[in-house]
């Protein structure tokens, strides 16, 4: 939670809009922008993002995600692996399912950001190694 506020100064400086990205059913913060209070997810397991699961926001976070950020998304396991393999395929990058939920925000919920220009930050290579090479069978060209 932390690192998506890590650029918030930054951010706030320049008047861009933060969008939090995060799996379906691990919504914690997307829960939390609406809400306008701290929201707990139920469970911490269950996506094949877990790199990317929170219980909940912290309490020193969430004000300055309440203050910087827009509405949050959430995208499915399937979009995230879809996002994963169109990083390999079309940018030569590999990134792990959390990594790729940004991207698969953009990429498959376009429409909800409104023409915006988008800044993704797409993370990580440690994604298993079954789940890499199953991944473009099923979701690649």
């Amino acid at each position: 939670t932390q690192s998506r506020s890590s650029a918030a100064s930054d951010v706030y400086k320049r008047q861009m809009l933060v969008r939090t990205a995060e799996p379906d059913k691990f919504d914690d913060i997307k829960k939390s922008l609406k809400s306008g209070k701290i929201e707990c997810n139920k469970h911490t397991s269950g996506s094949v993002c877990d790199a990317v699961l929170t219980l909940c926001p912290g309490d020193i976070t969430f004000p300055i995600l309440k203050r910087l950020c827009g509405a949050g998304f959430s995208v499915s396991d399937e979009e995230a692996l879809r996002a994963m393999v169109l990083a390999f395929e079309q940018l030569r990058i590999v990134v792990e399912p959390g990594g790729a939920v940004a991207l698969a925000a953009a990429l498959f919920h376009g429409k909800e950001l409104n023409n915006e220009d988008v800044i993704v930050v797409a993370t990580g290579g440690n994604v298993d190694r079954k789940i890499f090479q199953n991944a473009p069978i099923k979701y690649g060209k």
